[in-house]
């Protein structure tokens, strides 16, 4: 007979096998309508459902997400780690007003959440508390016997499932977020934020009538928050093995007085909760005979009309759809974009225009970023360069006024002029580059006000040949080094030398910075302002503008005293 397809008109042929196909569809719904139509109302509900998931999944993710960081940002805020750190334990009163401005900032964001039931805060020695507040400080050492102890080991931050939580109110249902306080990569406590479970469960409601079983589960399955009637345990343990990928729904049958239930749930892809609903069976079929005979023949007629339309529009509709994609496939920033047509007049053309104009979009905020990027690495190099100058003024200063008290006057005039030439280098009118020649005059003026305070007990040389001091480098990238050497390397001594070497050696600009003052003391370094601050300082910028091939290093030199190594490019002009 041969292949049929070959021998007749294909409509014929089409139409002939489709109204075979559907007289045979029409028959078996009518003999087994009930059972078509319960699966439809049940993929129909099961879809309702898993729509709804998403949107409450959505909701709940987003208010979650929310506490989550705003959990990571209290922990990081710079009152609550010096608190709890300890920091300022030896001064009574500024730990107390930093006591004050946590708990007022917790209770701030207490106040303007309603989600937000009360904020817990594990630290070592709280000191202070007030046991009617929703802001609680409470010994680190309670924290192994709290609701979520367990859940905490397992990772720096945590949610537990829902529990009865005393507080000056009586017991509330809540969920609790826990972080872990880390300052210096060590734990210094705990922050818990604990929310009501009775407003969650609102929001896991929705706009739903009548009476809804829904559960809330966690990464590992595990039910955080339920409302209406809910399996038990050994129940759930059955029904969680046969959950399979992040959303789905399958059937429950009835057995052990239970009965037959649909069991939907869904997790969003930005997600780490996942939503479930279980709804009777019955309540998903009711009506399913009088809808039988309707659906059959509305999805007869609509099987039907849908393959006509389909030959004739599905290459219209599809045409324009394939180019759009392709042109998204091979679209790219910087490279030549497939031209999509502009003759479209219909929502076609709407796609087409919608989607020209996102391009320009995306090609002007990726211009904007690289500006902002730009103009934020200036503000950065400006920034560090200005941190420093009011450290080393302030220092000078002191001197001065040392001198002025302790000394005869006549040597202000010297000391002032050498604090001019050390200012306008200082400033450079606004440049971030000098020449070395300019760092070397800063730093002599500098020492030689030192030498006027030691009485010319300190000595100083600096070794640099003329064909490097033309050379560019970051102003008062050398000063840090010589003022702690003579604060630091000095201090209750009669004398000191401090010697500075500049020279090329293998493509690079190595300078050297040497004293016999006590050493080398990293441990004392972070404790004096004059000291540390304007180190990391210099590391910062030197890493800002040249990256992590360049670096300083400090040492004790054995014979005494400390040692500095800092490696710059060679520069010949301003970069």
């Amino acid at each position: 007979m041969g292949n049929p397809f070959k021998r007749y008109r294909i409509d014929r042929l089409f139409f002939g096998s489709f109204a075979l196909l559907v007289t045979l569809v029409i028959i078996t719904i009518i003999w087994i309508s009930y059972s078509l139509t319960s699966r439809e109302l049940a993929t129909t509900a099961s879809t309702n459902q898993q729509k709804l998931l998403n949107e409450l999944n959505n909701e709940i993710t987003s208010r979650m997400v929310t506490i989550e960081q705003i959990s990571l940002s209290k922990s990081r805020d710079d009152s609550l780690l010096s608190l709890l750190s300890g920091d300022n334990d030896e001064d009574e009163f500024i730990r107390y007003q930093q006591f004050k401005e946590v708990k007022q900032s917790l209770a701030s964001l207490t106040n303007s959440m309603p989600l937000i039931e009360g904020i817990d805060v594990f630290m070592n020695d709280p000191g202070y508390g007030d046991s009617v507040s929703y802001i609680q400080f409470l010994d680190l050492k309670e924290a192994s016997r709290q609701y979520w102890a367990e859940d905490i080991k397992r990772n720096d931050f945590a949610w537990s499932d829902e529990y009865k939580r005393a507080s000056f109110k009586g017991e509330i249902s809540v969920i609790s977020f826990v972080r872990t306080i880390l300052y210096n990569n060590k734990r210094i406590g705990y922050l818990v934020i604990h929310l009501k479970s009775e407003l969650l469960g609102q929001v896991l409601i929705g706009h739903s009538t009548g009476e809804v079983s829904r559960i809330m589960l966690d990464m590992s399955g595990q039910p955080i928050l339920q409302i209406g009637n809910v399996p038990d345990a050994e129940t759930w343990a059955d029904l969680k093995a046969k959950m399979d990928g992040p959303s789905g729904v399958f059937r429950i049958e009835a057995g052990n007085g239970t009965s037959a239930s649909l069991f939907v749930y869904a997790r969003n892809i930005n997600s780490k909760w996942t939503l479930v609903e279980i709804t009777p069976w019955s309540e998903i079929t009711k009506g399913s005979v009088k809808l039988a005979k309707v659906i059959a023949v509305i999805g007869a007629l609509s099987v039907l009309l849908t393959l006509i339309i389909t030959m004739l529009l599905s290459m219209q509709f599809t045409k324009p759809i394939k180019k759009l994609v392709g042109a998204m496939n091979r679209y790219s920033v910087d490279g030549e974009n497939l031209k999509l047509p502009d003759d479209y007049r219909n929502e076609f053309g709407y796609l087409f225009s919608g989607y020209r104009k996102q391009n320009e979009r995306i090609e002007q905020l990726v211009q904007s970023l690289r500006e902002r990027h730009e103009l934020q690495k200036k503000a950065e190099m400006e920034a560090l360069q200005a941190n420093i100058n009011p450290h080393f003024l302030y220092n000078t200063l002191d001197q001065l006024n040392w001198i002025a008290i302790t000394n005869h006057q006549e040597e202000i005039s010297r000391i002032l002029e050498l604090m001019g030439r050390m200012f306008r280098i200082g400033l450079s009118n606004g440049n971030t580059f000098i020449t070395v020649k300019e760092e070397i005059e800063h730093l002599s003026c500098y020492l030689e006000i030192q030498q006027i305070r030691y009485k010319g007990a300190l000595q100083f040389f600096i070794d640099s040949p003329e064909s490097i001091q033309l050379l560019y480098i970051p102003k008062m990238i050398l000063q840090p080094f010589v003022e702690n050497a003579v604060v630091h390397g000095f201090h209750n001594r009669s004398n000191g030398t401090v010697r500075i070497r500049i020279k090329q050696s293998e493509g690079k600009l190595v300078i050297e910075i040497e004293d016999d003052g006590q050493g080398y003391q990293p441990a004392r370094t972070p404790k004096r302002k004059t000291g540390g601050y304007g180190i990391r300082n210099v590391r910062e910028r030197i890493f800002a503008h040249f990256g992590g091939d360049y670096v300083v290093e400090l040492k004790s030199r054995e014979e005494g005293g400390t040692h500095v190594g800092v490696t710059l490019p060679v520069l010949y002009t301003i970069p």
